[in-house]
């Protein structure tokens, strides 16, 4: 059973039971109204009046909401039948979209049938192409592999003499440069023995002048002690060994016996006390030998 069908009987079904209930409605019983017409205003403590309602008003209402009971019912009559002929008018569309729609389904599926077949032609075809295609696009990538390869092959002889001839030029530009510096160094090892020379040259001039100016100062320094040495015979052949530290002006800073024989020692040291300033050279490197100095006195007769 289709569901059109159902929905057609169901619809009859509710039609007639809504029709017997309506039969076997009955107007209920009117009762009486109470209103009050042309009320007085009520006076205190007095009860309202009511007037009863004619019976032939009664009847008339009762009349009226009958024959609207008895539209309402010719109106859902006519509106049962227009429902029965909708929905017989509804199946009958209903069957004729369902032929339609079944001769639509068949020219579908021949429609179908023949364009698969033409699918099934076409992809055929491709494939015949396609293998065609594959076969031209492998012959091509083995030339172009072949290609390449040439090509890297020439590419890396090139860069492999490329790289031979700057390793070539690198060497002989490091042996060169290496027999530079040889060449550098060898003549500065030469200025430097030139220069050392040179320098112990003029090192033992002014060590020889050093020497020198030491023994003069030396023997200045001793003439002046000697000048205010206070001798005695019990001196002779005797001698003292004494120590003097010297500022830079010559100025006497200490002066202390070494040991000696002491009446020679008290007259050196006296005699120095007494110079208060010796005898001191302006050139440093002689200074430097003369500021603290050891000297033997040994009084002469």
């Amino acid at each position: 059973m289709s569901s059109s069908l159902i929905k057609s009987v169901l619809l009859h079904l509710a039609l007639g039971g809504f029709l017997y209930a309506s039969a076997n409605i009955h107007p209920p019983k009117p009762k009486v109204m109470e209103v009050t017409l042309n009320a007085a205003i009520p006076e205190p403590e007095k009860a309202v009046s009511a007037v009863t309602i004619d019976q032939r008003q009664v009847e008339q209402k009762i009349a009226e909401l009958k024959k609207k009971e008895d539209d309402k019912k010719r109106a859902e009559d006519k509106r049962i039948r227009d429902l029965e002929r909708r929905a017989a008018d509804a199946r009958k569309q209903r069957e004729a979209e369902a032929r339609r729609i079944k001769k639509l389904e068949q020219q579908r599926r021949a429609k179908e049938k023949e364009t698969a077949e033409a699918q099934a032609q076409a992809k055929k075809a491709r494939e015949v192409e396609q293998r065609e295609r594959a076969k031209a696009k492998q012959a091509e990538k083995q030339k172009q592999e072949a290609e390449n390869a040439a090509k890297a092959a020439a590419d890396k002889r090139k860069a492999e003499e490329a790289a031979l001839k700057k390793a070539e030029q690198e060497r002989k530009k490091r042996a060169e440069e290496a027999e530079r510096k040889r060449q550098q160094a060898l003549q500065e090892q030469m200025l430097q023995e030139q220069l050392a020379k040179e320098q112990a040259a003029r090192n033992k001039i002014r060590q020889q002048q050093v020497v020198s100016e030491v023994d003069k100062f030396r023997a200045l320094i001793m003439a002046r002690i000697q000048q205010n040495l206070l001798i005695d015979e019990k001196m002779k052949n005797q001698q003292c060994r004494i120590n003097i530290r010297l500022g830079f002006n010559g100025l006497v800073t200490q002066v202390k016996s070494l040991g000696g024989d002491k009446l020679v020692c008290e007259a050196a040291l006296r005699a120095v006390r007494m110079a208060d300033t010796l005898p001191v050279s302006k050139d440093k490197d002689v200074f430097e030998q003369l500021k603290n100095i050891n000297i033997t006195i040994a009084p002469e007769f």
